[in-house]
């Protein structure tokens, strides 16, 4: 008989301590062994709020979701199971309450946490973590939701709204993007660009800042000049979302990604309507680059 695909997702939780970075370990009674906090999906759910909601649940951190981290597979009998780990700052301070399942949180210098960790996998998982410091800058390149066909819009294109679906879109992405903790929201000036990240900027209680210069007929015009304009808010820090449109986010990833060594598809880069390109940065440098396609697809 074959056997069952398990899927499960979970974070390396890592914070600021007083004599350097920390890892947050858990510990499970019920095998008596340290490891990341993880847990099996549930339905479908997304994996990264799976991993999300699993660190929640199991250290009480609301974590802030940095670069997604390589993918463990395993065997459990007949039985493939696969998790899938992201970085995740702990930027508050955890509100633990132990359970059957965990017992305890402990935080660990590096070399203590992978003398600690009860399976090569996790140590290998923290190695991967530790490779990379962590980020200055994270980006949230957003392309717009879905507005509708231009050839049936009569006004302006620039003023073509979302329509119901993007709408939607708009709704699931502003849960799903609050796990990446944003503190400033940029648009592009289409009205369905400032529409699609309106609500998540409502619930940061920021404004939405309209931006020409990071539009796609600004990107026609000067590729080089919308290039150096993503970069100069990278370079201001923090965590910043970027709404835009279809033909600026392939140009910009796929810049960086060669100018920087970091590997993304070959050919032209995906940025799907409603899609996600997370991107880290360490000072000046782009470090890691995710593709979310389906975020605006699963519910918060």
């Amino acid at each position: 008989m074959a056997g069952v695909l398990i899927r499960a997702a979970g974070g390396v939780l890592w914070r600021s301590g007083p004599d350097g970075l920390e890892v947050g370990l858990v510990h499970r009674p019920r095998y008596d062994d340290w490891s990341m906090p993880k847990g099996k999906l549930e339905g479908g759910e997304h994996p990264l709020y799976a991993a999300c909601r699993e660190v929640v649940e199991e250290t009480g951190v609301r974590p802030t979701v940095g670069r997604r981290l390589p993918q463990q597979e395993y065997r459990l009998g007949r039985d493939r199971k696969t998790v899938q780990y992201w970085a995740m700052a702990a930027l508050d301070g955890a509100d633990f309450v132990a359970s059957d399942e965990v017992d305890v949180l402990y935080w660990a210098r590096p070399a203590d946490a992978a003398h600690r960790l009860s399976y090569p996998a996790d140590r290998d998982l923290l190695h991967s973590f530790l490779a990379v410091p962590p980020p200055t800058a994270t980006l949230l390149l957003v392309r717009h939701a879905k507005a509708g066909s231009r050839s049936r819009w009569r006004g302006e294109d620039r003023l073509r709204p979302l329509d119901p679906a993007g709408q939607v879109q708009a709704e699931t992405l502003r849960g799903a993007l609050r796990w990446f903790r944003p503190e400033r929201v940029l648009s592009a000036d289409p009205e369905r660009c400032v529409q699609t990240v309106r609500p998540l900027a409502e619930d940061l209680g920021v404004s939405v800042e309209v931006d020409p210069a990071i539009s796609e007929s600004a990107y026609e015009k000067d590729p080089a000049a919308v290039l150096q304009r993503v970069l100069e808010v990278a370079g201001a820090g923090g965590r910043t979302v970027v709404c835009t449109q279809g033909t600026v986010i392939p140009g910009v990833v796929g810049t960086l990604g060669i100018e920087h060594g970091v590997a993304v598809p070959a050919g032209k880069v995906p940025a799907r309507k409603a899609s996600v390109w997370a991107l880290s940065f360490v000072d000046d440098r782009l470090v890691a680059a995710d593709y979310y396609p389906d975020l605006a697809g699963t519910p918060a």
